[in-house]
């Protein structure tokens, strides 16, 4: 096996801890199946190793140690006034697994998790009960991966081909798979499912390689965009964050031009663009680690606990890249 930087790579996990109650899922043995050699580790709560006091996200970032769960109730959550709702009056978010393969230098885990081992939730019908009942009640929009990516641990477990396989029986759910990952041929044994909507995030490759460690170039992201919708899925673009670098505009310019150039315009669900967003408290608790990043350093502007660029510098990113974005695509699908 050869390491790409177009392709997801996984790491051999050293060690696996597992709650007792998770050992009779089947979801548990199959990603035990992919780490033969790991050493494993029985706990009472996943709690009691994620949780713990006085650990080091950033350092456990090289190394993180996967922890397999059983999720307790609640498994829906309201969506983020900071997060696009798309038009959606019941938007809703989950989480079948607590942080990320990838190590974004401005991702938000980092001050949201005391851990950057990998939490990941065994008991998924749990979820599917829970989403049922509230479709009794009302239509849902469900975004899968907000505190992680979905698509990229589709190897080591199926949750994304499960959610799927779920929705797709579902007439009232909507779902959103939000990903950076070339995965798609994991999923792409799939039929399309109206329910279901897959979305990139889409970056400059200067981006990329400054600021979004372990993931796949724009390229390959592209190849699996377009490859996807080939096959009949609806997909959606998100150039977000947009950041404020060296160059935006022209970074941003080329990104969108190579984007079009590759996927058929028309056939885009929608599109969003946001600029680089984070609560006031994460923010405080990433910088005392990351003292070295001008990006995360910059000097934002508060709104009601939010930190973000100032109001001029956030208008003209975002003016840029609708602009760019709307010569391609009319402005009722586009979402800032």
């Amino acid at each position: 096996m050869q390491k790409s930087k177009d392709s997801f790579f996984t790491n051999d996990f050293s060690h696996i801890y597992i709650e007792k109650e998770a050992w009779k899922y089947p979801l548990t043995q199959t990603i035990l199946q992919r780490f033969p050699h790991a050493n494993r580790i029985e706990i009472d709560r996943y709690q009691d190793v994620f949780n713990r006091s006085k650990q080091n996200f950033f350092l456990q970032k090289h190394a993180p140690k996967l922890i397999l769960a059983v999720k307790k109730a609640p498994f829906l959550y309201r969506g983020a006034e900071v997060c696009h709702d798309f038009g959606n009056t019941y938007f809703y978010y989950t989480s079948s697994a607590l942080n990320c393969l990838y190590n974004c230098e401005y991702c938000f885990l980092q001050g949201m998790f005391p851990s950057a081992n990998i939490v990941l939730f065994v008991n998924i019908d749990d979820y599917f009960t829970e989403v049922s009942h509230t479709l009794q009640k009302h239509p849902v929009y469900l975004a899968i991966s907000y505190e992680t990516d979905l698509l990229a641990f589709e190897r080591i477990a199926p949750y994304v081909s499960k959610w799927i396989d779920y929705a797709r029986e579902q007439e009232d759910l909507l779902l959103e798979v939000r990903s950076k990952s070339a995965n798609y041929t994991a999923i792409q044994h799939l039929e399309p499912a109206s329910q279901v909507i897959l979305a990139w995030t889409l970056s400059p490759d200067a981006v990329i390689q400054q600021f979004e460690a372990g993931t796949p170039n724009l390229t390959a992201r592209l190849k699996s965009l377009r490859q996807a919708i080939d096959d009949g899925w609806k997909v959606r673009i998100c150039f977000d964050p947009v950041l404020h670098i060296e160059n935006w505009q022209e970074h941003y310019r080329e990104c969108i031009e190579r984007t079009f150039s590759v996927v058929p315009a028309e056939k885009i669900q929608d599109i969003s663009i946001g600029v680089f967003r984070i609560p006031r408290d994460y923010l405080k608790k990433i910088r005392k680690h990351r003292t070295d990043s001008a990006l995360l350093h910059y000097p934002f502007e508060s709104h009601d606990g939010v930190f973000s660029y100032p109001h001029e510098i956030a208008k003209q990113l975002i003016d840029h890249v609708y602009q760019h974005v709307n010569t391609y695509v009319p402005k009722e699908k586009i979402y800032i």
